[in-house]
């Protein structure tokens, strides 16, 4: 059993501009394999620095995307309670752009199978609750089947990092992750252990990290939601999201993208193989971000939780799922020689058994902003 429970969350900056597929200025040059830029702080620690490197050093030797991630890390004080935080920076892209750069991206049966399984046109359908034009009526929590073509049909919100991995031309820092030094952490997992009562500082970067490179879910967005808004408000679908399904959403031909308790999975094959469960919300689903895999099945590094003394690995699911929104898998990939982890900020809750360290999210989204900008275009 996991004591303290650690739940570890991620949150994003979205940019204030849409991304075409077109690329322009801001290219990057191509580094010899995936590159890890890591701008420390000032009086961040050595052994933090290290420990980001070598959460980075897993990453790079798992894909080979010739492209930079920039990255600002912190280790200090980050006030009572916090443990860690993180942030990405992503950009609204058309569908139809990601698509395309999805299909010329394809190096692996993976890459195949999953962009096989998308729609080959301007807009994706999906499985949808919660907003104000529900069908059901207003907030329901009853799925419907949203296919009308608008906003949130054909256009996807992508990490930066992830859309670098995809070919676009982006420039500047990626993300942002802070870690707390009132905490007890064990910097060296070279030997395979982390020492009782401390927590693997290299696997909980790698999480980070790992979101950062795309493993979220516009999920969150409609889980966090208190004022149930029209459809066209939720153009949160990740490329991760396009690999998200349930029983419902498979036998109708669409992805999932509901706020609620059922299953859903990852499948790259348009729902028939399910290949591990994601996490459903904090609010609505099973009390994890959907930016996750299922809490408590050892699924891999993207899991939610994790506890003192406990090793984090990357696992073949991660590895899938990475493969699967455009990044290139080395050939010996090898997942069991890697972490587990993730993401942001928090505050202890205490109950009758003992404390609990629950890790809030925090979203900053100019969506209005970006919207217009994107609809007066």
């Amino acid at each position: 059993m996991k004591t303290p429970i650690v739940k570890l969350k991620q949150f994003a900056v979205i940019t204030g501009m849409v991304l075409s597929g077109v690329g322009g200025s801001g290219a990057i040059t191509p580094a010899n394999a995936l590159t890890f830029n890591f701008n420390p702080a000032s009086g961040t620690s050595q052994a933090a620095i290290d420990g980001f490197v070598a959460a980075g050093n897993l990453w790079s030797s798992l894909f080979t995307d010739n492209v930079t991630i920039n990255i600002d890390i912190n280790f200090s004080a980050l006030g009572s309670g916090v443990l860690a935080q993180a942030g990405s920076n992503a950009y609204y892209i058309n569908y139809t752009d990601v698509y395309s750069k999805l299909n010329s991206d394809r190096s692996s049966a993976t890459d195949n199978t999953a962009v096989a399984s998308l729609a080959n046109s301007s807009t994706f359908n999906m499985l949808l609750n919660r907003t104000a034009n529900s069908p059901s009526g207003s907030g329901s929590a009853t799925p419907y089947v949203d296919n009308d073509g608008d906003l949130n049909n054909s256009q996807m919100v992508v990490n930066s990092a992830n859309a670098k991995a995809l070919g676009f031309a982006i420039s500047g820092t990626d993300a942002t992750i802070s870690f707390s030094s009132d905490y007890a952490w064990d910097f060296d997992r070279t030997d395979g252990v982390i020492t009782a009562g401390t927590f693997d500082f290299v696997g909980i970067a790698a999480h980070e990290i790992g979101h950062a490179l795309g493993f979220v879910s516009g999920v969150d967005s409609l889980d966090y939601n208190t004022t149930p808004q029209n459809d066209n408000y939720f153009t949160d679908v990740t490329p991760l999201d396009l690999f998200r399904y349930s029983t419902e959403s498979k036998n109708l031909g669409v992805i999932d993208f509901t706020a609620d308790t059922r299953d859903k999975y990852f499948s790259i094959d348009g729902g028939t193989t399910k290949i591990a469960s994601f996490s459903t919300g904090v609010n609505f689903g099973d009390g994890s971000q959907a930016s996750h895999f299922k809490d408590n099945l050892g699924l891999g590094v993207m899991d939610p939780t994790t506890a003192p003394g406990e090793l984090l690995r990357i696992t073949e699911n991660d590895l899938q799922a990475f493969d699967a929104i455009g990044w290139n898998r080395a050939v010996s990939s090898n997942a069991t020689a890697v972490p587990e982890p993730s993401n942001v900020i928090g505050t202890f809750i205490f109950a009758a058994f003992g404390a609990k360290m629950v890790l809030k999210r925090r979203q900053k989204l100019f969506k209005l902003a970006e919207k217009a900008a994107y609809e007066d275009a």
